[in-house]
């Protein structure tokens, strides 16, 4: 059984999280789960993590195709998966439109045919093959490279809704998803189609505290699903009148009351949050209902960096 947990962790510079990782894998996390937003980047905590713990399967949950060329892209993926030989899974993305655009000023543009042309590009350019090749969003002209991984990396795509899931399927060796319900796993998993891993990004607080789990739930989902590309997995979800008064208050510019119209039962479905066992159930009914890799991304109802870590051991596998 996979079970994961995100690193790096927050609140923690990244060269003391040695211990902290260390002993993850010690308590049973058999998989560690970067991303790349607005903190540290998708590469670099795995690199340190593959010499600290030679026993955990690292993934990248998720690398944007916009956001490194394509040559510079297979370079970053061959040589983690040449520091860690058959423990390194890539996972990439289109992002967003707000990391895309307007924080890396890059037109997104055509993202389901430009996250179908990076598989395809890396999967001829990490054998070594010479790529010379001019896909629908980029051209590559010449590129071959150099160091070839012992162990090609398995690569997961990123996906929301059925187009960019049945590319997971078809072309990417599973799907990664996040924000969604334990109950939504089960429109999203026939998408990619059996076989397939399935990973899931999980936020979980883990407090016998309501009210401040769902505080922290309702900021983490306005900042999210009012990104576009969340709004319309949401819509094809189902829970489009259940946001809609968030949606319109954004749109108004009023964040507070955007944030305070979204409705309890949709943070109680969306952030896991109760006591340990009562979070350790939930994550099950994600894996139950379909997922093969948990990655929880523990959201402490406290600041202080202890109480990250004692929800680490609180979650972690038993």
């Amino acid at each position: 059984m996979n079970y994961g947990v995100t690193i790096p962790f927050d609140n923690v510079a990244l060269h003391e999280q040695r211990e902290w990782i260390e002993e993850a894998v010690h308590l049973g996390y058999t998989d560690l789960w970067s991303s790349e937003a607005d903190g540290a980047d998708a590469f670099i905590p795995l690199a340190l993590a593959s010499t600290w713990v030679p026993t955990a399967r690292l993934g990248c949950a998720i690398v944007p195709v916009f956001t490194r060329g394509p040559g510079l892209l297979a370079m970053s993926v061959a040589t983690m998966a040449e520091a860690a030989p058959g423990r390194f899974a890539l996972g990439i993305g289109t992002s967003s439109d707000v990391i895309v655009e307007r924080w890396n000023d890059i037109t997104f543009d055509k993202p389901y045919q430009r996250t179908r042309d990076t598989i395809r590009f890396l999967r001829a350019a990490l054998t070594g093959e010479k790529v010379d090749e001019e896909y629908e969003t980029f051209k590559v002209r010449g590129f071959r490279l150099r160091r070839i991984p012992e162990v090609l990396p398995p690569i997961l795509v990123g996906a929301l809704r059925p187009g960019m899931l049945r590319l997971a399927g078809r072309e990417g060796d599973g799907a990664i998803i996040n924000w969604l319900s334990a109950d939504d796993v089960l429109k999203v998993t026939p998408e990619v189609g059996e076989g397939k891993e399935i990973v899931a990004r999980i936020f979980v607080c883990p407090t016998e505290d309501a009210d401040t789990a769902r505080m922290i739930g309702r900021f983490a989902i306005a900042a999210y699903l009012n990104v576009p590309v969340y709004a319309a997995f949401h819509e094809w979800l189902g829970r489009g009148p259940a946001l809609k008064g968030m949606w319109e208050a954004w749109q108004a510019r009023d964040r507070k009351a955007a944030t305070a119209a979204i409705p309890d039962d949709v943070v109680d479905q969306l952030l896991v949050h109760g006591s340990p066992e009562e979070c350790r159930d939930h994550v099950g009914r994600y894996m139950a209902n379909g997922v093969t890799t948990p990655a929880l991304a523990i959201i402490p109802a406290s600041p202080d960096p202890q109480a990250v870590r004692q929800a680490m051991r609180d979650l972690a596998p038993r």
